[in-house]
């Protein structure tokens, strides 16, 4: 059964696509926007606020369902420009548990979603 996950203290879903899915065992979150769902607007124009903001709306998608950050088994991290690497990297070892970080792919893309230097995609598992 799949079921779709949708909550208010995550930026919405900018075209049609769902905030993540919900298998029997795993969770896909779609790529998350360095987007304050409070304001609609990014959280920083840095990577280092925008990274935060990226990895706090996985959070929220996850505690939705009850989960948190320790239960991501993998990230998929865009990045608008490979020289942010370094600041986003120093933002992300701080957001995750060092005893049970996920495993993790770093790609440079041409471009993101509303010029943003982030967004973060993760799998999660239920169980």
């Amino acid at each position: 059964m799949i079921k779709r996950i949708v909550t208010e203290k995550a930026p919405p879903a900018i075209g049609p696509y769902s905030q993540a899915v919900e298998t029997d065992t795993l969770i896909f979150v779609s790529g998350q926007l360095p987007i304050n769902p409070a304001t609609g607007c990014f959280a920083s124009a840095e990577i280092k606020g925008q990274t935060q903001q990226s990895v706090e709306n996985v959070k929220q998608v996850l505690q939705a369902r009850g989960l948190d950050l320790d239960r991501v088994v993998k990230t998929t991290v865009f990045l608008s420009d490979m020289k942010n690497f370094t600041s986003m990297n120093e933002v992300y070892r701080e957001m995750f548990d060092q005893e049970s970080v996920p495993a993790r792919s770093a790609v440079e893309v041409s471009r993101l979603p509303k010029d943003a230097l982030v967004e973060i995609e993760a799998i999660a598992a239920k169980n």
